[in-house]
């Protein structure tokens, strides 16, 4: 069942981004401002295929979510088609509402497999993936997150060589690999990709991804583009009430200009925990700490409570400098 066809255009979705879209923030998110569809942090189908059980239990920590977070997207990267045959099978087997392809991220690490960004410059080996993928899950939705180009922009021919396998969505990151995040995204070629579709008479849907801070700024980008959705990352850093005007319910119905530092110190104590119970035992504190500035930013005293914070080691140093602090001056 495409669960895509049932969502209410334009569709506004959370961006895959590791060690930041973990299981406990995806939980928050969920709460307190729920986008239209969620994707896991990217999962390596090799790891799945071939790392040892240890290894193996560490990645499917990656792929833990809850019912709130439906529709939920698992992402995978390999550039071994029968190893993203085998994720997608696994998907169906945990309850995915979609697979999607990672074929932008451009971590050395991951590029040097072949997959990520590396596939933008291996166009049959991408379009096998895509093919492994259906095989894998017959009955679910495959999407590709991607980029414009590698090296310059090559939009023509890559959303030609994509929309020809029928994907359910194709999102593009406005950029090259080579750009990184360095320049401003480029959303007229979002707009190219959605008149190549047109022109090909696909039914793909079309989402561009880069440099939106809004539900409002991207409800521009879908006017000035005519894409059928926007993919917002970043801005969700220490905003959970990021997606939380759409019609969906979450517990506070604010934008993040108007929540409370009060509000804000509740949501990131809630998030620790989370972290601390779902993965406490997979991840480091440190990456929990990464948080703590989006989160206490913007109001007087914010600086000294960050830094008072940033000392902790765990759960339990966290909780009692929070119970230390005077807040009640800052609140």
């Amino acid at each position: 069942m495409n669960f895509w066809d049932k969502l209410k255009k334009p569709i506004f979705v959370l961006a895959p981004m590791a060690d930041v879209t973990d299981s406990a923030f995806r939980r928050v998110i969920a709460k307190y401002g729920k986008p239209d569809v969620t994707w896991t942090e990217f999962v390596s189908a090799d790891g799945l295929a071939l790392a040892p059980e240890e290894g193996r239990k560490k990645l499917l920590k990656g792929l833990e979510y809850s019912e709130s977070e439906r529709p939920i997207v698992a992402q995978f990267f390999t550039a071994i088609p029968e190893h993203m045959e085998k994720a997608a099978r696994l998907a169906v087997e945990l309850g995915f509402d979609g697979v999607d392809i990672n074929m932008g991220c451009p971590d050395k690490s991951v590029e040097k497999q072949g997959s990520g960004a590396a596939l933008i410059k291996n166009p049959k080996l991408a379009r096998e993936l895509i093919r492994s993928a259906k095989r894998g899950a017959p009955n679910l939705p495959i999407s590709v997150k991607t980029r414009i180009g590698y090296n310059k922009p090559e939009l023509e021919e890559w959303t030609r060589e994509l929309l020809q396998e029928d994907i359910a969505v194709l999102i593009f990151h406005a950029r090259t690999r080579k750009e990184m995040s360095k320049v401003p995204a480029r959303w007229e070629f979002i707009k190219r990709a959605v008149e190549i579709r047109d022109e090909m008479g696909s039914k793909t849907l079309i989402f561009g991804n880069g440099d939106v801070n809004d539900l409002n700024e991207a409800r521009e980008r879908v006017e000035e583009t005519g894409c059928d959705g926007v993919m917002l990352g970043r801005a969700i850093f220490g905003n959970p009430w990021l997606f939380s005007n759409l019609n969906n319910s979450s517990e506070i119905h604010r934008d993040k200009g108007i929540v409370t530092p009060e509000d804000r110190l509740k949501v990131l104590l809630e998030h620790v925990r989370l972290f601390d119970k779902l993965l406490g035992e997979y991840k480091s504190f440190a990456v929990m700490k990464k948080h703590f500035k989006s989160y206490l930013s913007g109001f007087d005293g914010a600086q000294e409570i960050r830094t008072k914070l940033m000392e902790t080691n765990n759960l339990e140093e966290f909780e009692r400098a929070v119970s230390s602090l005077d807040f009640s001056r800052h609140m």
